[in-house]
Parts: structure tokens; sequence; C-alpha cells
């Protein structure tokens, strides 16, 4: 019998092993982002101000860094699959507690602990998943392996999950969709924690001699002791504070300032993330061939400086010509996956703790969810959505400028060739050794945000 699927797999750059994990991801990453354009809108329906529904989303990113860390640093410690569990099963209790108490009672209060408490689960499960690809993938694939990482999470949060919003809403209403996007959930959780078999996630990733506390100080230390982790962990906090900002601020600009209907806002964003699916696979490639350095400083932040402005000026400029709106959206989406390699490149940095960097990873995203709304709150009033914009160019161009810093220093582990694609000159370690548990048995889902 052959090894076809597995073969197939490998050349695409996915684990075989992980292969239902992705499908997994995309469908989880569907639901969370069902909500992603439009429940700013909504919220201020039910009478709460802008400045309120950004800080909302604020304190929603603020719990979400600190799970994105603790995914990291407990991956290291328990395992992934475990992390996973525990994301999933709290993304249901505040999910609900959210639909059925905080939105109900209509009070600024519960609306704030209801949704701050939901930040606390999408990190764990995604970001533990994304730890586990670290541990499994080869060294000389990363970049490939993240670029299908983000591929999926992209596709879900807020590609189709925005789609899906668009097609529910008309039927069944905005908290009818939410209720919808909490089976939508349940189902992606449950694929990748029932199908996959790979046996290392199901285990702690940390050395042997390694005490649980030294583990969690570490995953935080690290930013200290190897300073190249912690300005990957700041670029990875610039890399989608635009992003995140941009989805609390877009849609009422778009509609009210432009002139698109929620539809065509929705179809929008769905357009410029549909984009990013695709672009955050070609920028895996290349980060492999190009250099994973050279990809994000050039691809990822200069390019995300000048699509940030163009992505606001162009419809200021034309108003509701939708070919143009969407073109510049597209442009904004295909730049963001110019990041896409900085995982890899984490864990190129400090390859004998690749835990403690993808927790230093992890974190820096998890904080680039309530770096945007936090500016969007506080200079959207003063400044306009015009000085936000030059905020979030801004933060492109710093991470373009730390990112010529993170050059890596991994000490040979082996013979092998060396590979080019962190822009060093040293050799990598070589790749893991080969899952000890059975392939997953359908492709990874087709063609991130960061």
């Amino acid at each position: 019998m052959t090894n076809t699927p597995s073969s197939v797999f490998t050349r695409l750059g996915v684990p075989p092993a992980l292969s239902w994990g992705y499908l997994g991801l995309l469908i989880f990453m569907t639901g969370v982002g069902i909500e992603a354009g439009y429940l700013s809108p909504y919220l201020e329906s039910l009478g709460i101000a802008a400045s309120g529904v950004a800080m909302v989303f604020t304190v929603y990113g603020i719990t979400g860094a600190v799970a994105a860390w603790f995914a990291g640093a407990l991956s290291d410690l328990w395992g992934p699959r475990r992390v996973m569990w525990l994301g999933l099963t709290a993304f249901v209790v505040t999910h609900v507690f959210f639909l059925t108490v905080a939105i109900p009672g209509k009070a600024y209060p519960l609306l704030l602990l209801g949704y701050g408490l939901r930040g606390l689960a999408f990190p764990l499960f995604a970001y533990a998943f994304l730890v586990w690809i670290a541990a499994v993938a080869p060294q000389r694939q990363m970049g490939s392996a993240m670029g299908w990482f983000w591929s999926a999470f992209s596709a879900g949060l807020p590609t189709l999950g925005s789609l899906t919003a668009s097609l529910l809403i008309p039927h069944i209403g905005e908290l009818g969709t939410l209720w919808a996007a909490l089976g939508v959930v349940v189902v992606g959780g449950l694929v990748p924690l029932l199908l996959i078999r790979e046996r290392r996630g199901s285990g702690r990733l940390a050395p042997p001699g390694e005490s649980p506390m030294a583990g969690l100080v570490g995953s935080v230390t690290i930013l200290f002791r190897d300073p190249r982790v912690g300005a990957g962990a700041a670029v990875r906090m610039l890399n989608t504070a635009s992003q995140f900002g941009f989805l609390v601020m877009l849609p009422t600009w778009f509609v009210s300032e432009i002139g698109l209907s929620n539809a065509q806002w929705l179809r929008l964003l769905a357009l410029m993330f549909a984009t990013n699916i695709v672009t955050n696979l070609l920028f895996g490639v290349v980060g492999d061939r190009l250099g994973w350095r050279t990809t994000v400083a050039w691809f990822g932040g200069v390019g995300c400086t000048l699509s940030t402005l163009v992505l606001y000026y162009v419809p200021s400029a034309a108003g509701a010509q939708y070919a143009l709106c969407v073109l510049v959206a597209v442009l904004y989406g295909a730049t963001l996956s110019g990041y896409v390699p900085l995982s890899a490149l984490m864990t190129a940095i400090a390859p004998a703790h690749k835990g403690q960097a993808m927790a230093a990873l992890n974190l820096g995203a998890g904080a680039s969810t309530f770096v945007g709304p936090l500016v969007v709150s506080l200079f959207l009033g003063p400044l306009g959505v015009g000085g936000v914009v030059w905020i979030f160019a801004g933060f492109h161009a710093v991470s373009a400028l730390l990112t010529l810093f993170l050059k890596t220093t991994a000490p040979d582990s082996g013979p092998g060739a060396s590979t080019p694609a962190a822009d060093s000159a040293v050799r990598l370690p070589q790749p893991l050794p080969a899952p000890a548990a059975g392939d997953g048995l359908v492709a990874a889902p087709a063609p991130k945000g960061l």
C-alpha cells in the first residue's frame, strides 16, 4: 500500500500527521470570525458609544494576549492537545455567558466582562496548535507549514466567518447568527482533538528535568535573555495591530462615510482575507526560498506600511467605487501575508527553547488584538480615521526596522547542508524525528494575520 497522501502533504509543506488539525482550525476560526464584520456596529445598536465598543474589544484583546502567552507556555508543560481542549471548553462556556447574560442585559459592565472572558478562549486553541506544528514540522519546511496555519486561520477569521454572517443575518438576525457561530466552533474544535493521532502533542514538550515554574518563568524571561526573541514578539504585535483596529473602525467608516452597504462591506472583508489565504501560502514558500527575515521586513513591514495608507486614501478620494475599494483591500490583505515567515524565524532564533519562543510570539500575537482596538479607542476621537491609519502605518514601518535585527545564531546540530531560510550562514538544527502515530487522512483546507 502506497503512502501517497503523506507524500502529497509533505510536498505541500503540511505535516501529514497534523492535516486534520488544519481542517479543524479552518472550521474553528470560521466560527470565531462570524462576528468579526458586524459585532462592532451591533453593539453600537444596543446603545454603546463607539469609543465604548472599542474598549470592549480592547479588554477582549488583553485577555487574549494573556491566553496566547499561556497557550505556548502551557503547551510546553502539558502538551498542545490538552491546551486545545481547554480553549474549546473555555469558548463554549464564555460564549454562552455572553449571549445569555451580557447581551440581553445591555449593561456595559456585563458586556466588558462577558466579551473579555471570551478573549481567553480562541488563542488557547489556535496558538497551542501553532506550537504543535513547531514541534512536528521539519525545519526546512517550517515556513510552508506556518503558511498553511495562517492560511487556515485567516480563511476562518474573518474571511469565511464574514461570508457566513452575510448569508445568515438576513434570515436569523444578528443574535441568531452568534448562536450559530457556537455550533461551528464546536465542530471545528472536535475535528483535530478527536482525529489527530500524532503522539508528541499529547505530552510535555519542555525538557524532562525542567520544573513547571521554571518553564512558565522561562517563557517570559526569554524576552530579555535573548533580545531577538523580544524584538520578534514586538514585530508580531505590530504586525496585526492594524488588522484588529480596522475591524473596530472600518465597518462604520466604510458604511457611513464611504457609502458602502453593510453587505458590500462584509463581502469586501471576505475578499480582503480570501486574498490573504492564498498569499499566506505564497509567502511561506517565498520565505523558505528567499529568506524568512528578508521576506518579513520587505514584503510584510514595508508592504503593509504602504498598503495601510492606500486602504484609507483611495476610498476617501474615490468614494463608493466598489471595485477600487476591493482592490486596495486585497492589496492590504496580500501584504499582511509577508509576515508569515516570522513564526519560522522565531523557532530558528531559539531552537533549544521552541516552546518558550512560540510563547513569546503568541504573546505578541495576543497583544495585537488589544493594541489595535486601544489605538482606535484613544485616537479615533481626536485624530479621526486618517490619523489612526497613520499610526498603524508607523507600526508597520517600525516592524520592518526591528526585523533587520532578527539574525539567527542557531548552533550546528549535525551533518546536513545549511539553509538560507533564516538569512543566516549557520546551519539550523536537523528536522525532528518523524511522528510515531498515524497520519491524517484528509487534505489541509484550501489556501494568516496576522
